[in-house]
């Protein structure tokens, strides 16, 4: 589904991104595309000696800290399928995919001058990733798994914009869960845009909560202007999780994927 199409829809789509190969993806890339892949931490596309195989010391440094297994194998998956992914759009191999980091720690491209630009952007929750990826424009994605937060009500009333309150208290309880994340989503999408981590307050901009609405990002400061230099972009990938995609800009095309 295209962005325009997804604006004039009046719910989020549980999202058919078809199986693909990121080679096959990376050769449609269009200038101004957005290309967003989803994948399965659990059953990765790809198998996990050649994902582990390709991380740097510092990946595996980072992987011996986790205490469970599974959360072990989920970000070794994850680190390992976006090496993949931007190895197939750069013409690198997945282990000569070099990354720097801004100053609250987002990760962007390094290594030799004269490759593709690719700006990107990774979330993962539970079994999923979403990794996001444009070119040379301010990117943020987050995708969440659909779960039981009892404080939800409590979080947003402390984070929230007061619009963002009164839009999500309005909403029948039944449906509040469902809008929390939705909400949270596209927040946490455009402050993983911005890259400043904490510096970006939850409560100064302003997005739409009620997931049967389009997603917008109203206000930024105040400022509707400024919000208007951003697109945001949302939908629901499986019917157990919710994503949103903030990006700097106005792209021709969101197209959506699934590794294969």
């Amino acid at each position: 589904m295209d962005l325009v199409s997804l604006l004039m829809s009046s719910t989020l789509p549980v999202a058919n991104w078809a199986p693909t190969s990121a080679a096959v993806a990376a050769r449609q890339r269009e200038a101004g595309d957005v290309h967003l892949w989803l994948m399965h931490l659990d059953q990765p596309a790809r198998p996990l000696e050649e994902l582990t195989a390709s991380l740097d010391a510092d990946e595996r440094q980072r992987s011996a800290r986790f205490r469970f297994d599974v959360h072990r194998g989920r970000f070794e998956t994850a680190r390992g399928l976006l090496r993949h992914v931007l190895g197939q759009y750069t013409g690198l191999a997945a282990s000569a995919v070099a990354f720097r980091y801004g100053n609250a720690g987002k990760p962007a491209l390094a290594g030799p001058v004269g490759r593709p630009t690719v700006a990107f952007n990774l979330s993962h929750s539970g079994p999923y990733a979403l990794l996001g990826l444009t070119s040379g424009e301010d990117i943020g994605v987050d995708i969440e798994v659909t779960r039981d937060i009892p404080d939800h009500e409590d979080i947003a009333r402390s984070s929230f914009a007061t619009e963002e309150c009164d839009e999500l208290f309005r909403l029948p309880p039944a449906r509040r869960p469902d809008a929390f994340l939705a909400c949270w989503t596209r927040k946490e999408a455009y402050v993983k845009a911005l890259g400043d981590g904490l510096l970006a307050p939850l409560d100064q901009f302003v997005v739409s909560v009620d997931p049967r609405s389009a997603p917008m990002l109203r206000s930024i400061g105040g400022s509707e202007a400024a919000a208007a230099a951003w697109t945001l972009w949302a939908a629901q990938p499986a019917a157990d999780a919710w994503a949103a995609l903030a990006v700097r800009g106005k792209p021709s095309r969101v197209c959506t994927f699934s590794l294969a």
